[in-house]
């Protein structure tokens, strides 16, 4: 109940704070704003990712990450983005005598220092947390990790592209069973049309370093479309694609569907 007061608070000043400034943007230059990891954006991301035939049971698992993204002004030149993912996970059983599970699994914390005012080229550096904040010992790992983390992108005003890459590695802190070396490289490309519909690929490449062989890398490839609604004066993102595992681990999905809903607060 408190994270859900907490959440309405922040919508409600988003609200508050961003409804002078809306109307000055289109559709299409919000559709371009939420594809900047690194703007200068208020927004709540509700990503859901469902992921098909997963496990040696090959059931369906789904991972809802809530992501809020908050902008810090350190001064003309120079802005904080914090990045926090919480995701909500439920899990199928992984073999005939066990049993599905579903809880909060490990919540990742990324800031990002970036330029205020950049060109068409805009980039991001900074750090990534994650903290053991799972409800259940299947769903993370009770170590505490930290990694660099970087984005660059390129959005030229005029131009309806918008494309780059965001990159991080998470070493944890911890040996034994507990300890992981994950990294993550995330692509994204782009296409606005104007009235705030886009076509966009953004599959999420992963790769366990401490694993053998094929089962290191997760890589998808796919896309989907998405569009810029206004709920009242207050605009939303939206966005649905679908990704196919081209490289998988041993019992990994072959399929991603993913559905997104992100409430935005510009400045």
């Amino acid at each position: 109940m408190r994270k859900t007061a907490v959440l309405t608070a922040a919508l409600a000043i988003g609200v508050a704070v961003s409804t002078p400034a809306r109307a000055e943007l289109s559709a299409e230059e919000l559709a371009k704003l939420a594809q900047n990891p690194v703007g200068n954006l208020i927004s709540v991301p509700f990503q859901n990712n469902t992921n098909l035939n997963f496990g040696p049971e090959k059931g369906t698992q789904n991972i809802l990450n809530i992501q809020p993204v908050i902008p810090i002004s350190v001064d003309k030149n120079w802005n904080i983005i914090t990045r926090t993912i919480l995701p909500v996970v439920w899990q199928p059983a992984l073999s005939p005598s066990d049993s599905s599970v579903s809880g909060i699994s490990d919540l990742q914390f990324t800031a990002f220092l970036s330029p205020a005012n950049p060109g068409a080229w805009i980039w991001g550096a900074g750090a990534v947390v994650q903290a053991p904040t799972h409800s259940n010992a299947k769903l993370g790992s009770d170590s505490w990790g930290l990694g660099p983390s970087f984005v660059v992108l390129h959005l030229e005003k005029g131009s309806p592209w918008v494309y780059g890459v965001l990159l991080n590695n998470i070493w944890s802190f911890e040996g034994g069973s507990q300890s992981f070396n994950n990294g993550l490289i995330q692509p994204f490309l782009n296409y606005n049309f104007e009235g705030g519909t886009y076509l966009t690929s953004s599959p999420i490449l992963t790769v366990n370093w401490s694993a053998n062989g094929s089962n290191q890398w997760t890589v998808p490839i796919g896309g989907g479309i998405g569009h810029i609604f206004h709920f009242g004066k207050l605009p939303v993102n939206t966005q649905i694609s679908a990704y196919y595992n081209v490289a998988k681990p041993d019992f990994g999905p072959n399929w991603q569907i993913r559905a997104q809903v992100q409430f935005m607060f510009p400045k």
